[in-house]
């Protein structure tokens, strides 16, 4: 809220000016710039805000009274969180964390040009939705106001508004207390907006997109780019059905626990189903005779390129499979590991782990002249099978479009999809795909953008109008203190020296 601003440049704190001339009132428009600062002051709003404000004065009052009391509610919690920052100051860790539950971003954090734009829009809407509180409040106390501007100072942006002072001094305390409280109020219901509506948005979108079905890929760097591309679905994981995108991270951090576990045990883990760090093929006799012999360096398994080490496994008898991670290896006994390609063993049928189990226990599902064996897998060098859709691929829209029974989608998968191996760190690979939740019904006729876009810009937006309404309440020497002057330092502290945005409400 401006009160004519001049306190930017000098000691006063809400200092007096007079109106602006007649030539600007009927202007709707007037721009300020300079090498810093560049501003749009705007009168066009001043007479219909107050008829509107003269209007419901009597609603907008109690709304604003309501305004008061969660203002003085925020001064309280506020001066806790500014005592619990002080005891957290020497843990750098839960500080961080604490701010980056505030905040929306960790202090360490540096941020990329596109969420810098984010923050930017943010930034600008909510000190907008701040000084339109202080505008209507403003005229249903009948107060007339002077202009409405936005700017930029250096990079950052806010907004304002002006108004003569002395009028809100000649009111009583409590009216002016429902003005200053208002901006911080309007914050709030903005927050709580902003949470509902990314509450409510797959129903919002539903006529339009699909929701947790399968995450679809974005943009997708390497190791996966070979494999897949922007508009694919992911469908399965290591043969556990992945629905979302916290399924797809979750999946991705169990198995590689699991691997440093280093287990061969299997086990069920709540959501997934079982996974077994030992996965099984069926691989013809004939093709090991073919494959290459595994060379042994620094107790880990080598092969030629595009070649993964394999080794026999038996029914159920850990003790009989060979350990290529221990340091033990019965190296007379290298005639049961084998180097094989990988695209060969991909479409094999499964054994052990995720075979079927027969009746006497045993879950070898190979034929005689098959043997079963299991890729040797590390912590960083792990064997991921994973299973894709193209669902806007010509064929896959065509064949979709004619099977209108809902129960025929594994028939679309088999048809539109594929399946392929990822051997390497598992981590990073999960962390080289950018997904989302939302699947297009009408393929190309929607953007499969969107939704993340307006999913980040409302919990962008949800962060920093939060931190406006508290940072505006902050407890100073002084309550006019509450608008202008606490934002700027507080957001130092709140985001990266490298990219910091900061506006002043």
């Amino acid at each position: 809220m401006r009160v004519n601003r001049a306190r930017r440049h000098g000691a006063a704190r809400l200092p007096l000016r007079a109106s602006p001339p007649l030539i600007h009132r009927v202007t709707a428009t007037v721009n300020a710039i300079s090498c810093w600062y560049c501003d749009l002051k705007i009168y066009a709003l001043n007479e219909p805000l107050f008829r509107f404000g003269r209007k419901h004065t009597m609603i907008l009052k109690l709304w604003f009274s309501i305004g008061t009391g969660f203002g003085l509610t925020a001064l309280i919690g506020v001066t806790w969180i500014l005592i619990w920052q002080l005891f957290l100051s020497s843990d750098t860790r839960l500080s961080n964390l604490f701010s980056s539950l505030l905040f929306g971003f960790s202090p360490s954090l540096r941020i990329s040009m596109s969420d810098a734009g984010y923050l930017f829009i943010s930034t600008l809407v909510s000190v907008s939705v701040h000084e339109f509180g202080h505008a209507i409040a403003l005229a249903s106390e009948g107060i007339q106001l002077e202009y409405i501007a936005v700017f930029i100072a250096v990079l950052f942006p806010g907004a304002l508004v002006a108004f003569d002072y002395d009028l809100l001094q000649a009111l009583p305390r409590l009216t002016s207390l429902r003005v200053y409280c208002a901006g911080i109020w309007h914050n709030a219901v903005f927050c709580a907006l902003c949470g509902l509506l990314l509450f409510l948005q797959p129903v919002i979108l539903f006529p339009f997109y699909l929701h947790a079905e399968s995450p679809l890929l974005l943009e997708v760097a390497s190791p996966l780019s070979e494999f897949l591309s922007p508009g694919d679905a992911i469908a399965s994981l290591d043969g556990a059905a992945i629905h979302s995108v916290q399924d797809w991270m979750e999946m991705t951090a169990l198995l590689d626990k699991k691997i440093l576990q280093n287990s061969s045990d299997s086990r069920y883990f709540e959501g997934f189903g079982t996974v077994d760090s030992r996965k099984g093929y069926c691989v013809p006799n004939a093709l090991l005779e073919d494959g290459k012999n595994v060379q042994l360096a620094k107790n880990r398994s080598v092969c030629p390129e595009d070649f993964t080490a394999f080794v026999k496994i038996y029914c159920f008898d850990p003790s009989k499979s060979l350990d290529m991670d221990g340091e033990d290896v019965d190296l007379g006994r290298k005639e049961n590991a084998h180097c094989l390609n990988t695209k060969d063993i991909v479409n094999l049928e499964k054994c052990d782990g995720r075979g079927k189990v027969k009746k006497n226990g045993s879950s070898c599902m190979c034929s005689e002249d098959e043997s079963c064996l299991s890729p040797v897998q590390f912590p960083d060098l792990m064997w991921i099978e994973i299973t894709y859709s193209r669902l806007y691929s010509r064929d896959c829209l065509q064949l979709r479009s004619s099977l209108l029974d809902s129960n025929t989608s594994d028939a679309v998968e088999q048809t539109c999809g594929g399946t392929f191996i990822f051997v390497g760190d598992m981590i990073s690979m999960a962390h080289s795909v950018q997904l989302t939740e939302y699947q297009p019904r009408w393929g190309v006729f929607l953007s499969k953008y969107l939704p993340n876009k307006l999913e980040k810009s409302l919990i962008c937006t949800f962060h920093i109008s939060l931190a406006l309404a508290l940072l505006n309440s902050l407890p100073v020497s002084t309550a006019f203190l509450l608008h202008g002057k606490t934002l700027p330092s507080v957001q130092a502290y709140a985001f990266p020296p490298s990219l910091q945005c900061s506006s002043s409400p």
